[in-house]
């Protein structure tokens, strides 16, 4: 498709007008006539929504952005064939479509949003604007000159991908980056080092908080606490005997809001979020946990949270393992994960869709204090629970303000008494039947049973 006509100098002729009447038709064919789209001129740059007639009047007098003859941000998911011009400009470089597209969502940045929605004229799709462009430069940029099939950004999220498939160190994979950059110079593009490479993906929403906390499981060193170097209850010194200072545990938290918001940024996810409402059969039958008396209970009692089935109900799940996979060493990490209940049955516990949401870092279990690691977590889901945050809803085109609640815990019963703070052992060890707990305590070993009772 010939495009030379986006950078015609007569920009008044009727020519050029009808070639930027039909462009901006594309733009909106499948979008509302008062929609915004990104000005594709060349002060704006494709950084900023504007309306049809601000963008027809952007062309008219400033012209089209330069390299624009590929129109990925009106909708265009391939690069135009060229009539009358061979692919002989080395500075054209290969379009992946799918990060591209992925970025888009990481950023929550569609094609067109409702006119109605909060996004101030001119001011970009949100502050981190600058990423949003270093990313997309850097899905745009090819591996090495001729490069088809990756571009730069592409090739370091896959070797990244390899690395947690294959449980690889991050010394072992910056040797790797060092010798493929020895042993083919070419890709000069490619970071030197697993810090390197992990900077540039960081900004796509996958980073996290890694903070200290206290060995007896008192307090983590967060906020205010920041610069502290001894627990402010039991005095435990804060980091290990040495020069460096290095933390004797650690905690890893995993932003919630982010996460949730990531589900309604592809039109796809967007729309199996909303399924215990659309796609359920009601008829009476427990399939889901939307059947479930606590859930209609729950939404009867909270008709605001209720009235928009794009709010997300969450399952809380915590319990310990050995992360050296051997009896031979003694070690509890805990990983602490979150279940959207929002999604059918036959995905909502499938591993894509779990959150982990924190990593409690051993080598023994908080035990009764779990609540002081969930602070941070509790913190957020108040803040999601009162306030919301604003949501770019892919399948309906639209901004809309997310709340979630947690409905429940999913654990044993050793890992129940730790979160709900009820003792499940001794003489009124279940917390159904609590006083009228039937036990039995054996004669020799002194150990509580609980004969013929299936709670």
């Amino acid at each position: 498709m010939d495009r030379d006509w986006m950078y015609s100098q007569n920009r008044i002729s009727p020519e050029y007008r009808e070639k930027v009447n039909e462009f901006l038709n594309y733009s909106y064919r499948d979008k509302d006539i008062s929609s915004l789209i990104y000005c594709p001129c060349k002060d704006c740059a494709n950084r900023f929504y504007v309306n049809r007639n601000e963008a027809y009047s952007h062309l008219i007098v400033r012209g089209f952005t330069s390299r624009y003859r590929c129109w990925i941000y009106h909708g265009e998911t391939s690069t135009p064939i060229q009539e009358n011009t061979m692919a002989t400009d080395n500075t054209q470089v290969h379009t992946n479509d799918s990060m591209v597209n992925m970025i888009h969502e990481a950023f929550g940045v569609p094609h067109g949003i409702d006119s109605g929605a909060n996004t101030e004229h001119g001011s970009g799709p949100n502050e981190k604007t600058k990423d949003f462009f270093k990313l997309l430069e850097d899905a745009e940029t090819e591996l090495f000159p001729g490069c088809q099939n990756f571009s730069k950004l592409s090739f370091i999220v896959r070797l990244l991908q390899l690395k947690a498939l294959s449980s690889w160190t991050n010394k072992s994979f910056t040797l790797l980056l060092g010798l493929l950059k020895e042993v083919f110079p070419e890709l000069e593009n490619i970071p030197g080092s697993y810090y390197e490479a992990k900077k540039i993906v960081d900004a796509l929403g996958f980073n996290y908080h890694t903070w200290d906390s206290c060995p007896n499981n008192c307090m983590i060193y967060r906020g205010e606490d920041i610069d502290l170097e001894k627990c402010c209850i039991c005095g435990e010194n804060r980091y290990k005997e040495g020069g460096k200072k290095i933390g004797i545990k650690r905690v890893r938290y995993f932003p919630l809001k982010e996460r949730l918001q990531k589900f309604f940024m592809s039109s796809k996810t967007a729309s199996l979020m909303k399924w215990h409402v659309e796609g359920r059969s009601d008829d009476g039958v427990l399939r889901h946990p939307a059947d479930s008396k606590a859930w209609k209970s729950f939404d009867e009692n909270n008709k605001d949270f209720s009235n928009d089935k794009r709010n997300v109900r969450l399952g809380l799940s915590a319990d310990g393992f050995n992360p050296f996979r051997t009896l031979s060493t003694s070690r509890s990490t805990w990983p602490v994960i979150l279940i959207p209940y929002n999604l059918p049955p036959w995905l909502c516990m499938k591993q894509p869709f779990l959150i982990l949401s924190m990593l409690i870092d051993g080598p023994n279990g908080p035990g009764d204090k779990i609540d002081v690691f969930l602070q941070p977590l509790i913190e957020e889901l108040m803040l999601l629970w009162n306030e919301g945050v604003l949501t770019y809803d892919a399948s309906a085109n639209e901004m809309f303000t997310l709340h979630a609640a947690l409905l429940w815990t999913i654990n044993d019963f050793p890992a129940y008494a730790n979160l709900s703070g009820y003792s499940t052992k001794g003489f009124l060890g279940c917390p159904c039947c609590e006083d009228k707990t039937k036990y039995l305590r054996l004669c020799n070993g002194m150990k509580t049973c609980y004969m013929g009772d299936r709670h």
